[in-house]
């Protein structure tokens, strides 16, 4: 039984992760790593560095402070 047909009959032998990337946010965001910015989120907005962006989260430093946003839930972003 080949590893298709274990995911047909339910015997799949471990879990699988799927993370949706926005390949064209990770490439712009990537330009403006460095710069500081505005991000949108459904909670409200965050202000600080840009210093990291990963294909599923971006990194703004607020006063010292790392917060981790994930990409997903990022509405807009403003560089200043």
């Amino acid at each position: 039984m080949n590893h298709y047909q274990d995911h047909q009959h339910g015997h799949a032998s471990a879990p699988q992760m799927v993370s949706l990337v926005d390949p064209y946010v990770y490439q712009t965001l990537q330009t403006i790593i460095g710069r500081t910015v505005v991000v949108q989120t459904a909670q409200g907005n965050i202000r600080g560095a840009l210093t990291d962006v990963k294909p599923d989260h971006v990194v703004v430093d607020v006063a010292g402070s790392p917060f981790f946003i994930r990409i997903q839930s990022i509405i807009w972003v403003l560089p200043q």
